[in-house]
């Protein structure tokens, strides 16, 4: 019996230590040599893969939705480099839009925002990109709320297979499982509200 004890403790202090981390959380990393510039202007949520239970009860009904990464206006954030995401989407067939800052939080490509629903941190890192094609996110929460997410931003409404594998496995790469993972449907409402 001292064995499992012993096992028990070791795993609690080195929880307490910050040593266990989801796999998610030690992966995470920003594109080489990011260009926040290159990354600017429109996109689609082509792709997104979570494990909360929000995410399971609520991905059948999820469509498509826009994005623009534009910088943010002076006094919107705190110094350069601050973002400003407006994202359009469907939701109980009407369009709705928010906007949220992204703060530099790290090095290129990693930003820190406060979730609109939530009113928690979130971070995000671009994690690759190419620019003209497509972006893999990745998210995660802290606190009560706390949450995984991995995200493909594609340039167009219609990502070729390539891409969508290249998600799939980032995703997979990221402990997501393949429920986890959905591709999200174009839809004729919302995506061209935004210009």
């Amino acid at each position: 019996m001292a064995a499992p004890r012993t096992l028990w403790l070791a795993l609690v202090l080195l929880g307490a230590l910050g040593v266990l981390q989801t796999p998610a959380q030690a992966q995470a990393s920003v594109q080489p040599n990011f260009q926040q510039d290159k990354f600017l202007g429109r996109w689609f949520t082509a792709g997104l893969a979570s494990n909360t239970s929000w995410f399971r009860e609520k991905k059948a009904v999820l469509s498509m939705c826009s994005a623009v990464v534009a910088p943010a206006s002076p006094g919107d954030g705190d110094g350069d480099g601050v973002l400003n995401l407006t994202t359009t989407f469907l939701r109980k067939d009407r369009c709705e839009t928010r906007s949220l800052l992204l703060r530099p939080a790290g090095p290129p490509g990693c930003y820190s925002y406060t979730s609109l629903h939530w009113g928690s941190s979130q971070d995000v890192w671009v994690e690759e990109t190419d620019y003209g094609e497509y972006a893999l996110l990745y998210a995660a929460g802290s606190g009560d709320h706390g949450f995984h997410m991995a995200t493909l931003y594609s340039r167009t409404q219609t990502p070729r297979a390539a891409v969508k594998e290249k998600f799939t496995t980032f995703a997979r790469a990221k402990g997501f499982t393949e429920e986890d993972i959905v591709f999200l449907p174009k839809t004729d409402k919302c995506l061209e509200e935004q210009q």
